[in-house]
């Protein structure tokens, strides 16, 4: 049986899913709108991922949910970001549609993911004494 890593994370597959579905609307500004919004959404959505990634890199649960809980700030950054974008008309009705679902779904499993993260943290700390 193999043994599931990070990459296995429902939590990170979501992450990296809304981070190249926005990669792929900001391809498409000119090159002002992409060195000045599309930067910023760019950092703050793979940030989402990446610090997922880091943390569970850290092999420790309470340094994990820290990396988590960055994550998550960077979840929120991402949804300033996209609401800049569309009042600047970069993007529209139908392009926020489709990321609607995936932020709403990963906004709980990011908090699901640091309840469990938590949980094993009081666990192994009960049983390290």
């Amino acid at each position: 049986m193999q043994k599931s890593t990070f990459e296995d994370l429902q939590v990170l597959q979501l992450a990296e899913k809304l981070a190249d579905m926005i990669w792929d609307i900001v391809i498409s500004w000119s090159y002002f709108e992409k060195d000045t919004l599309g930067k910023q959404i760019i950092r703050s959505v793979d940030s989402i991922g990446a610090n997922i990634a880091e943390g569970a890199g850290r092999h420790n649960y309470q340094n994990n949910q820290r990396f988590v809980k960055i994550a998550r700030g960077s979840l929120h950054e991402t949804k300033y970001w996209l609401k800049r974008a569309y009042s600047h008309k970069l993007m529209t009705n139908d392009q926020l549609n489709r990321l609607e679902p995936i932020i709403n779904d990963l906004s709980p499993k990011l908090n699901a993911y640091l309840n469990y993260l938590d949980k094993a943290a009081k666990t192994q700390r009960k049983n390290d004494h």
